[in-house]
Formats: structure tokens, C-alpha cells, sequence
């Protein structure tokens, strides 16, 4: 799920202030301590091939973030796509992967013990 700036309901706009909020942005029921993390992805980069090995060869912690800069393409499990561009809002649900498609910044917010092991388990397969 990703949303533009734009498209988030403005709540409150003042001189001075805007305030956008959307709800139901996700769900973190039974997760614990979040991880904050940021991303620099080139153009090119596509992590399908490091997650091999994880159930269903995919990532299982979900996310939430902001790209600030470039473009990526999320594949969910059940095949469907969705881009993501410069200045969205985004939720991936556990069961994705990504590829960049434009050099990327991604700041993502995630359940650090979920996201930790995935992050492990590409690193290992960095490294061989």
C-alpha cells in the first residue's frame, strides 16, 4: 500500500501548519521493538535472489516508510505489483521483495527481531 503526499486527508491547515493523517495505515499487532532503518539503493538492485531460502523466498516483516528519492517495484505473494515513487508513503505486508528501477532513498520503520533475520540471512548470501 502506498499513497502520495498529496493524497493523505489533510486535518488541519493553518498559516503556518498542515497536518496530513491517514489511519489504518498497517497493522504492528504482535510485533515488539521496531528497528528504524535507511536504505540507498542503486538502480539496477533486486533482492529477489537473496531472499531464496526464506519462506516463500520472500521478505516476512512488514514495513513502513518513505521514499524519499528514485522508484522501486514491489511484488507481493500473491504476484501483484506496485510502484512506489520520491515522496510516497508506503506499508509492505509481510510477503514482498523489490526491485529498484530509480536510484533510491527509503527511510522504513520495521519489527526489529522479523527484520533483523531477513537482513542477516541477504548478508549471508552477500558472502556466500
Amino acid at each position: 500500500m502506498r499513497i502520495a503526499k498529496s493524497d493523505i486527508p489533510e486535518k488541519i491547515n493553518i498559516p503556518g501548519a498542515i497536518v496530513r493523517q491517514l489511519t489504518g495505515f498497517g497493522d504492528a499487532t504482535g510485533f515488539g521493538k521496531m528497528a528504524g532503518e535507511y536504505f540507498s539503493m542503486a538502480a539496477g538492485v533486486d533482492i529477489a535472489p537473496l531472499l531464496k531460502g526464506l519462506e516463500n523466498d520472500l521478505c516476512q516483516s512488514p514495513h513502513w516508510g518513505y521514499l524519499i528519492t528514485g522508484e522501486i517495484m514491489v511484488t507481493y505473494t500473491d504476484a501483484s505489483k506496485e510502484t512506489v515513487n520520491g515522496g510516497d508513503l508506503f506499508y509492505w505486508p509481510p510477503g514482498h521483495t523489490v526491485a529498484v528501477t530509480q536510484d533510491a532513498e527509503i527511510i522504513l520503520f520495521s519489527p526489529q527481531l522479523e527484520h533483523c533475520a531477513v537482513v542477516e540471512h541477504l548478508r549471508k548470501q552477500l558472502v556466500g
